[in-house]
């Protein structure tokens, strides 16, 4: 595909001024990330869905101000990202703040901005919200975060929508819960919130996310409740094996299923809340090599990135594509490492590279989502900087 052709030769292209900085590096691709916002608005826009940006995804104020321009709200599970999104322009009318553990300081500075809706996740913090609004004299509008029990078929650690995970309400409290909230009368609920987890692929998930949306919605007429939103969460995943043939994520498909499967009731409207797809492929981090090291069955080529600017392989032994961008010799194989004392700091193993030598550049994609939001001082690292290329 032309898009990723593209962006390694802008990279490759941009060597001489990459090489003026000092590495390691978080590259950013403003003219893909537009693309990738326009074509996700496109497809929402069609059944007049609302798009919220999570910011835990990535929260730098230059993909912040595109998200901004692109009409996107915000979704946030931390009191600084709600103060991050707000300073920099998002209106508190689109402001979603969830999270399965908001202190009370970040509850209060949400109260008085007057967000959106508070996404909560257990009775004991609607009763805490119901005491901090009426401290305030307000009324806080909630949504009831439910744990649907629906497998995401992703990495254990970002599934959060089974039975066995900390995040939202069981079925089998609901009952207890909805009579809870006729005694707190600074709580106005609007809603229900879904999300299952993240990165993914198979969209089948979905629609057993649908059928289970569907089911508690019949559940919610029964008792007489009428919800005027559905927040179907995010976690719609990237191609990380192969970037270029799929660049911007088929927001057609995805939207079109919840469309197609969803069973809304009039006047209903639909949320969503979308960070790694919308922001993963325009980043790169671009690492310079520092030595390498022959071994008995492998090579090794010790990065000055580490761990600590990007944690991914670490945690989740997940793979990121790796290029040379400054040799075009014959290709050997490197375990692609770190320089953290640590030796799970490896970004890959047994990656086909061109032949690499010492102050080579390297570029690890698919690193705009979850990378440098993610980075740490661990080993008293410093850290990284950022460029924006259009």
């Amino acid at each position: 595909m032309e898009f990723l052709k593209g962006e390694i030769s802008m990279l490759k292209a941009s060597v001489q001024e990459l090489q003026q900085h000092a590495t390691p590096l978080y590259v950013y691709n403003l003219d893909l990330l537009r693309q990738t916002l326009q074509k996700a608005k496109q497809e929402a826009n069609k059944y007049n869905y609302h798009v919220h940006y999570a910011l835990k995804a990535n929260a730098n104020e230059p993909i912040l101000a595109e998200m901004l321009q692109a009409g996107l709200g915000a979704d946030c599970v931390s009191g600084n990202e709600v103060k991050r999104a707000i300073e920099n322009g998002f209106k508190p009318e689109n402001v979603v703040f969830a999270g399965v553990g908001k202190s009370d300081s970040e509850i209060n500075y949400a109260l008085d901005q007057d967000i959106f809706c508070f996404n909560c996740e257990s009775s004991h913090e609607l009763i805490v919200l119901n005491e901090l609004a009426e401290q305030k004299n307000k009324k806080a509008r909630i949504a009831l975060r439910i744990n649907p029990n629906v497998n995401a078929n992703t990495h254990k650690y970002i599934t959060t929508g089974l039975e066995e995970n900390k995040f939202g309400i069981n079925a089998w409290e609901l009952q207890d819960v909805v009579a809870l909230l006729k005694t707190l009368p600074n709580l106005e609920l609007i809603g229900i919130h879904f999300h299952i987890g993240s990165q993914i692929t198979d969209l089948s998930v979905f629609k057993n996310l649908c059928t289970r949306v569907n089911e508690f919605q019949e559940w919610f007429v029964a008792q007489n409740i009428q919800l005027e939103h559905i927040n179907v969460g995010g976690g719609l995943g990237v191609d990380y094996y192969n970037p270029e043939q799929q660049l911007i994520p088929d927001f057609e498909a995805y939207f079109g299923l919840f469309n197609q499967f969803l069973e809304l009731r009039p006047g209903q409207q639909v949320h969503f809340e979308l960070g790694r797809s919308l922001v993963a492929q325009c980043g790169t981090l671009v690492s310079k090599v520092l030595y390498i090291k022959k071994g008995m069955t492998t090579n090794f080529a010790i990065l000055d990135a580490g761990m600590t600017e990007l944690i991914r392989p670490a945690l989740y032994q997940s793979y990121h594509k790796i290029e040379n961008l400054t040799s075009e010799a014959a290709e050997e194989r490197y375990d692609v490492v770190g320089p953290i004392c640590e030796s799970s700091d490896c970004f890959g193993k047994a990656v086909m590279l061109p032949e690499t030598n010492r102050g080579d550049l390297i570029a690890i994609h698919t690193a705009g989502a979850y990378g440098e939001v993610m980075a740490s001082g661990y080993n008293l690292r410093e850290k990284a900087t950022a460029i924006y290329l259009n």
